[in-house]
C-alpha cells in the first residue's frame, strides 16, 4: 500500500484545500492528513486563524479524503511522521516549492499546483473586513496600530484622545464622536475615568468595544456596560493582552488541573519607570498612576486562580498626591489560601508570578505579563518541567484577532469571565473610594 501524507492549516475550508487533498489521494493509496494545531499556527505567526483546531479537523473530515487526520504540534515532526507511519509520498502546495527538498531523504516529494485565485488568507480579507477606530493618548496606541496591520482585514481608520506621537502621523485624528461615526469597532485605553461614559457611547451606536480594564469603576456599572452590549446585540471584550497569550492561557489550564494540587497562594507584581523625575508633574503630563497602568494586570490571575469570593481585603497604597499613587498593594485572603498583587509606577521590582500550590509551584519569569515561559518547580527538581510558547511583539494581535473572530460570529469570546470583570471594577471603586484603603 501506498501512503501519502499532506499537510495545512485547513482554515476556512475552500474548493483550493479540496483540489490538494483530491491531488494528493490520487498519489497513492492512504492519504495521511495533518491538521496544524492551534499552538504550532501561532508559533509559525499564523495568528489569524478563524477556526479552531477540532472545526479544522471537522471540515478535513467532511470531505471523506483523508484515510487518516493527524495534529502537527511541533517544528521537525514531519520527518518523525514519515518514518513512524511508513509514508511513501509527501504532497504539499507550490508556493512551498524547494522548502521541503530535504525529505526527499526518507520519501518522495511532490509539489502540487495551487488553485489561483483562492486562498484562506484572500477569503478571511474579503469576509472579515472592520474598521477600527483607537481611542486614548496616542502615545499608547502605536504599538496596537503597529501589530494592527499584520491582521488581515483589519482598517485603522484613526485615532482619539490626547498627545502625539509622529509614528501615528499617517493616522488622521478625530473627535471621540467622529471616530465612532467611521469606526464598526473601537479598540478604547483611553484614562480610567473617561471609559464607562466612552464605551455606553460606542454600544449605544451599534459598534463593537474591546476595552483595556477597568472598563468602568464600580461593579454596578461594569454590569451595566455588559447588559447595555446584549441589549445592542454587540461585542464587549476586555483588553488586557496577556489573557490572550497562549502561554498564560495553558498555564492556566494546567493550575487549574491540578498539575501543582490546591493552590495556596498567588502573588504578582508589575512595576514600571518612567522618564519624568518629578513626581508633581505626573498628573499635568496625563501619565497614569500605578493603579490605572498595573493593577487590572496584577489582579487578573488572582481572580482567575482563586475565584472572587475572598473573606477579607487590604489596601495599602503611598500616594503623592489625591490622583498620583507610586505604590500599591492588595491582599486578599480567602478560606483556604492568600494572594497579593503589587503595582508600582516610578518603583521597580521583579515582575515576575508565583502560584503556590500543595504540591508543586509554578513560576513566571519577568515580565510575567508577557507569559511565552513558565516553569512548573517540585520538591523533586528532577519533574521540573519548562514550557516554551513564542509571543510575538507586545500581544496586541492577539487580542486583535480574538475580537475579530467574536464579531465574525457574533458572540464574545470569554477570556475574561463577568465575574472577574466585575470584581476588578469593584476594587477600583474601593480604591478611588478609600474604601479599606491605607496610605502611607
Amino acid at each position: 500500500m501506498k501512503k501519502v501524507i499532506t499537510y495545512g492549516t485547513f482554515d476556512m475550508l475552500h474548493q483550493g484545500h479540496l483540489n490538494i487533498l483530491k491531488r494528493a489521494k490520487e498519489l497513492g493509496d492512504y492519504l495521511i492528513v495533518g491538521v496544524t494545531s492551534d499552538d504550532f499556527d501561532s508559533r509559525r505567526g499564523k495568528i489569524n486563524v478563524q477556526q479552531s483546531m477540532m472545526e479544522r479537523v471537522e471540515g478535513v473530515k467532511e470531505t471523506g479524503l483523508a484515510d487518516q487526520i493527524i495534529i502537527e504540534e511541533y517544528e521537525g515532526q514531519k520527518i518523525d511522521d514519515i518514518n513512524r507511519l511508513g509514508v511513501d509520498v509527501f504532497a504539499i502546495g507550490s508556493d512551498w516549492k524547494g522548502k521541503f527538498d530535504y525529505l526527499s531523504e526518507f520519501c518522495q516529494v511532490v509539489y502540487l499546483e495551487r488553485t489561483k485565485g483562492i486562498s484562506s488568507t484572500q477569503i478571511r480579507t474579503q469576509h472579515n473586513h472592520l474598521n477600527l477606530g483607537l481611542v486614548g493618548n496616542v502615545k499608547r496606541l502605536w504599538k496596537v496600530a503597529n501589530e494592527a496591520v499584520a491582521i488581515n482585514g483589519i482598517n485603522i481608520v484613526g485615532t482619539s484622545g490626547e498627545g502625539h506621537d509622529n509614528r501615528l502621523d499617517e493616522l488622521p485624528g478625530y473627535s471621540f464622536e467622529e471616530i465612532i461615526d467611521k469606526s464598526d469597532a473601537v479598540f478604547i485605553e483611553s484614562d480610567v475615568k473617561d471609559r464607562y461614559e466612552q464605551v455606553n457611547y460606542a454600544l449605544n451606536h451599534g459598534r463593537h468595544v474591546l476595552c483595556d480594564l477597568p472598563m468602568a469603576i464600580g461593579a454596578k456599572k461594569q454590569r451595566e456596560l455588559l447588559k447595555n452590549a446584549r441589549k445592542n446585540d454587540c461585542v464587549l471584550m476586555s483588553g488586557i493582552k496577556t489573557a490572550y497569550s497562549t502561554a498564560y492561557y495553558r498555564l492556566l489550564l494546567m493550575v487549574k488541573s491540578g498539575e501543582i494540587g490546591d493552590v495556596v497562594s498567588v502573588e504578582t507584581t508589575c512595576t514600571s519607570l518612567d522618564e519624568i523625575s518629578k513626581l508633581s508633574e505626573y498628573a499635568s503630563n496625563n501619565i497614569w498612576n500605578s493603579m490605572d497602568a498595573w493593577g487590572a494586570t496584577a489582579l487578573m490571575p488572582v481572580f482567575q486562580i482563586l475565584g472572587t469570593d475572598y473573606v477579607d481585603k487590604k489596601i495599602i497604597t503611598r500616594k503623592t498626591d489625591s490622583y498620583f499613587d507610586l505604590f500599591t498593594r492588595m491582599d486578599f485572603v480567602y478560606g483556604n489560601a492568600v494572594a497579593t498583587a503589587k503595582v508600582g509606577k516610578g518603583v521597580k521590582s521583579e515582575g515576575e508570578m508565583i502560584i503556590s500550590g500543595t504540591k508543586g509551584y509554578v513560576y513566571v519569569p519577568s515580565p510575567w505579563w508577557k507569559t511565552d515561559y513558565f516553569e512548573i518547580r517540585y520538591e523533586d527538581q528532577n519533574r521540573n518541567k519548562r514550557f516554551f510558547y513564542e509571543l510575538e511583539g507586545e500581544g496586541f494581535k492577539y487580542e486583535l484577532v480574538n475580537f475579530q473572530r467574536a464579531i465574525n460570529r457574533g458572540k464574545t469570546i470569554n477570556y475574561t469571565s463577568d465575574k472577574v470583570l466585575e470584581e476588578i471594577s469593584k476594587v477600583y471603586d474601593d480604591f478611588y473610594g478609600g474604601n479599606g484603603v491605607k496610605r502611607i
